[in-house]
């Protein structure tokens, strides 16, 4: 399987546990108003590689990632390209790897073949990262121009199949940060039994350059990163440790 590849990271250690290997794959159906890959929304300009040279890419970096590390894939939003991801996480099984995916979510379903894809996917995925960027969904829609109801069915199915996941959370200042929402979140989060961590994560503006290489113009120029307190604030409502 060829995957459309954005970028490679060779030394990353906040994509999962330990120092991992991330491969950033091309394309989203989000259109995130934060989103600071905007170079990823389409394949437009992907490098387009194969399963086997880029697991061989990764294991020059192997003795890195000690008893924790691995391979994490994220986006754009990787199960865009569940194919290359079950072939690719296979034959990172048969090395011993521990894989991780950082998604949305954003196109799961329990229906038809895509379905039975994902299930062939999670037997050998070790993780997920899932951001819910928003529990309101009509909130979620004005953030990223889609329902979340496929985050939280996915969600939902990950928790039955006791499949372990760390949630995170982007608080963004007048979009994710009402204490409504977030006690909702918790709310959600508490019907789960296999999320091992939560994570807030402050919004940052450092994607603006991205933004004016592409011209596109950036949609939250005058929105600041949240004050320590706010942060602060999130993660004791999200238990966020």
């Amino acid at each position: 399987m060829i995957a459309n590849v954005n970028s490679i990271e060779t030394f990353g250690s906040v994509d999962g546990p330990g120092v991992r290997f991330v491969l950033f794959l091309s394309s989203c159906p989000f259109r995130c108003l934060y989103c600071h890959n905007p170079e990823t929304w389409t394949a437009k300009g992907a490098e387009r590689l194969d399963a086997e040279t880029i697991l061989r890419k990764a294991l020059r970096y192997r003795g890195y990632w000690g008893k924790e590390g691995g391979i994490t894939v994220s986006g754009g939003e990787p199960l865009n390209q569940i194919d290359f991801l079950i072939e690719f996480f296979s034959l990172c099984k048969k090395e011993g790897i521990h894989t991780c995916i950082d998604t949305a979510l954003a196109n799961f379903t329990t229906e038809g073949e895509y379905f039975e894809k994902f299930k062939k996917l999670m037997a050998v995925t070790d993780l997920l990262l899932v951001d819910i960027k928003e529990i309101d969904e009509k909130k979620h829609i004005l953030l990223t121009g889609k329902t979340n109801r496929h985050v939280l069915e996915g969600l939902r199915y990950l928790s039955d199949i006791q499949k372990p996941v760390w949630i995170r959370h982007v608080l963004v200042p007048g979009y994710t940060d009402f204490d409504e929402d977030l006690r909702k979140l918790r709310a959600f989060i508490d019907t789960l039994d296999n999320v091992q961590r939560v994570e807030v994560l402050p919004y940052h503006d450092l994607a603006k350059p991205k933004y004016a290489k592409l011209s596109i113009p950036y949609p939250l120029a005058d929105v600041l990163p949240p004050t320590k307190d706010r942060v602060e604030n999130a993660k004791r409502i999200l238990k966020a440790f």
